[in-house]
C-alpha cells in the first residue's frame, strides 16, 4: 500500500510558519531538526501535521530566487490546501480572533461549510466543516 506522507510548503521563515501552523491552526510540531541542503548548507527539517491527521506538511524555507518567488503562489493563486474540521464555527471564530485573513465569507456547499483563508506565506486554503445540519450562522 502507498500513501502520501508529506507535502512540501515553501515558507519565508521557519519560526513564523511554525507559529502559524501550531499556535493558530493547532497543528502538531512533529519534527524540527537541523539538516543540510544537497550542497551541504544548513537548513531545518520541519514537519507539522494536523492533530490526528496522517499527512503532514514539510515546511521548507525558500532557497534561492526561484523558490522565494513561489512562496505563497505554489498553486498560482488558487486554493491548494484543504483543512477539514469537526467544529467549523469554533475553529472559524478562533482563527478570526488570531488575526487570520479570510478571503471570503463562510458559505454552505453540498460538501459542507467552507471559507477561504490565507496562511502566513500567502497560500489559499479552504477551511471545511461538516456537511448536513452544520450551523451556518458564523
Amino acid at each position: 500500500m502507498s500513501n502520501i506522507e508529506l507535502v512540501t510548503l515553501l515558507v519565508h521563515d521557519y519560526d513564523a510558519a511554525i507559529a502559524f501552523f501550531v499556535d493558530v491552526l493547532h497543528f502538531v510540531l512533529v519534527e524540527d531538526v537541523p539538516s543540510l541542503t544537497n550542497d551541504g548548507r544548513p537548513k531545518r527539517w520541519v514537519v507539522v501535521r494536523p492533530s490526528g491527521g496522517s499527512v503532514g506538511l514539510l515546511l521548507a524555507r525558500a532557497d534561492g530566487e526561484e523558490q522565494v518567488a513561489q512562496v505563497g503562489r505554489q498553486c498560482a493563486g488558487r486554493v491548494g490546501f484543504f483543512l477539514r474540521v469537526d467544529d467549523f464555527a469554533a475553529t472559524y471564530t478562533r482563527m478570526r480572533a488570531a488575526g487570520v485573513h479570510f478571503v471570503t465569507e463562510p458559505r454552505m456547499e453540498p460538501y459542507g461549510q467552507v471559507v477561504v483563508f490565507v496562511d502566513v506565506s500567502g497560500n489559499r486554503w479552504d477551511l471545511l466543516g461538516p456537511s448536513g445540519n452544520a450551523d451556518s450562522s458564523v
